[in-house]
């Protein structure tokens, strides 16, 4: 009977998997981040829009969607309930009508303002503790994963 285990040669598949590993990663690292998030009554999704809007106040729903990493109709209502609660406004682009763009209120602004140093303070925590320059090395290597992978989806018919 031949032994299913893999050897120390073959590392388990999963184990081993980068799409895995990634997804592994930012799940313990966000965990960790989203307890403060949730402390201060904001659900993941609108901690997201916050630290968008943070970066790019006046964005358009379907910019914060894709940065968000959030489905567009999902977004739609996550804006809805976070206008109602008045962290955000949703106004009309003044040269196109059409397009809807999202700005932070005073009281939106406030807690980035709280939030975005604590994020800071939860990365820079979490790339000390890899060994060399791993920490250091990390967040270029996956930018250029990003490009690449976003290079790909350009160049789909």
């Amino acid at each position: 009977m031949t032994d299913l285990q893999p050897t120390e040669d073959e590392p388990e598949f999963v184990a081993d998997y980068l799409l895995y590993l990634l997804a592994a990663a930012s799940d313990g690292a966000s965990a960790q981040f989203h307890a403060q998030v949730r402390s201060l009554g904001l659900r993941v999704p609108e901690w997201r829009v916050l630290a968008c809007l943070h970066d790019r106040d006046g964005a358009m729903i379907t910019q914060l969607a894709r940065i968000a990493l959030v489905e567009q109709s999902r977004l739609t209502r996550i804006i809805a309930q976070m206008e109602q609660r008045g962290m955000l406004i949703r106004q009309s682009d003044p040269t196109d009508g059409r397009r809807v763009r999202v700005f932070l209120t005073p009281q939106g602004r406030a807690l980035t303002n709280t939030l975005v140093p604590q994020a800071q303070a939860h990365e820079t925590k979490l790339l000390s503790q890899l060994s060399g320059e791993g920490g250091q090395n990390l967040k270029p290597l996956l930018r250029a994963l990003l490009d690449t992978l976003d290079e790909g989806a350009s160049k789909k018919p």
